[in-house]
């Protein structure tokens, strides 16, 4: 299982969009095909968007404009009333010597992953990010300091509001502190249970619960993991170790004088470092982000790293493989195409997989399978597309 990390940027949206679109409306299709039943529809994605986020919907407008979005990709990037997904993912907070510092470990499934960290400057603010569900956010950080990232808040719940992504760029895009991410997350919907932690180059930071079906809860905690006030969803909370993690994070961040090398040390280990990439929750990556400094960095198991300055993202390209010893370099790349050892469904994947966009690494080709297998092969279909195959239920037990 391998994956080719890239970074992009631009001021508006142009090239590298499209080229974000390109690599991840293939995947993101067919599972919004399969699992939206034709809803929202764009008339119902255009009054959230005005009603919640009203400066976003020009920005939403354009972005549908250059890359040529038709109406089922519109719906989708408006991020209104989505249909239910999860990662899993553990972060935290510390303010060291050097200052603020917040990291991320984020867990799925390698093939589903964009990996692509993006810089832009879309609406006049410089944010970089990883990219998630293409013009959203799993993690990122602003030109005013203020760092983010987002973890399952492991409840099954879901009412009508925004995919947590976008809320994450809306986030990222429009506030300077800790405490304007505060009121924009209290004032948007979000469609399911998410945990947010921001951080500013103040040293502030929070943690904020969002559920569709009770009020935001905001804390002072410097951590999370993948659940809230306790584990709701106690199936979920067995796969992902939700509890074990959290632990490990709870007594490390009650020590005095915590450093960023030693939450790194704790995130390159198990139980916050995941191999279990074979059910869909591996890490995928860590992200470092140093508010005061602007500093982003990627890095993986065998301490492989990435940096770049918020202010300068150029464009590189980093081959990761996975496998039962975590994420390492990868110094050749075999793609599911080229693979003598294909799985058993492959065949009747060939039959559907057509698409119009180049793949000359072959990573297109390899998330539009992982997306087919979990939509088409999975027991439990409203969940399959991010959790294990042989799950049998969606049902909390």
């Amino acid at each position: 299982m391998q994956l080719t990390f890239r970074s992009l940027s631009e001021d508006a949206p142009g090239d590298a969009w499209r080229k974000v679109f390109a690599h991840g409306w293939p995947g993101w299709s067919e599972w919004f095909r399969h699992r939206s039943d034709g809803t929202p529809s764009l008339e119902d994605a255009r009054r959230g968007l005005r009603r919640h986020m009203p400066d976003y919907e020009t920005l939403w407008d354009e972005l549908n404009t250059v890359c040529g979005a038709d109406d089922e990709a519109a719906r989708f990037l408006s991020f209104w009333a989505p249909p239910r997904y999860l990662v899993n993912c553990s972060q935290a907070v510390v303010v060291d010597d050097d200052g603020p510092f917040l990291i991320r470990n984020y867990d799925l499934d390698p093939d589903l992953n964009e990996a692509t960290l993006l810089s832009t400057r879309w609406r006049g603010q410089r944010v970089v990010g990883m990219v998630e569900a293409m013009a959203g956010l799993a993690d990122g950080m602003n030109e005013t300091g203020l760092a983010a990232s987002l973890t399952f808040g492991g409840r099954v719940e879901r009412r009508p509001g925004f995919g947590i992504p976008l809320i994450m760029r809306y986030l990222l895009q429009s506030c300077r502190d800790v405490q304007d991410a505060v009121e924009v997350l209290r004032s948007i919907p979000s469609h399911m249970s998410y945990n947010v932690t921001v951080l500013d180059r103040n040293g502030n930071w929070a943690t904020v619960f969002l559920a569709p079906d009770r009020p935001t809860i905001v804390t002072e905690q410097p951590w999370a993991t993948n659940h809230q006030l306790g584990v709701e969803w106690p199936r979920h909370g067995r796969i992902s170790r939700t509890m074990e993690r959290a632990e490990v994070l709870e007594e490390l961040l009650q020590q005095t004088g915590v450093s960023a090398t030693q939450l790194r040390k704790a995130f390159r280990n198990a139980p916050i470092f995941s191999t279990n990439y074979a059910e869909g929750f591996g890490t995928v990556y860590t992200a470092t982000y140093r508010p005061t400094q602007g500093e982003i960095t990627l890095s993986w198991k065998d301490g492989t790293e990435q940096s770049w300055n918020l202010h300068d993202v150029d464009a590189r390209h980093q081959p990761i493989r996975y496998g039962d010893g975590g994420s390492s370099t990868a110094t050749t790349l075999t793609t599911l195409q080229a693979s003598t050892e294909r799985p058993t469904w492959y065949s009747d994947f060939l039959k559907f997989a057509v698409h119009p966009y180049p793949d000359p690494d072959g990573s297109l080709h390899a998330r539009l399978a992982a997306f087919w297998r979990r939509n088409h092969l999975g027991e439990d279909r409203d969940w399959s597309n991010l959790t294990p195959l042989h799950s049998s239920s969606a049902e909390q037990e």
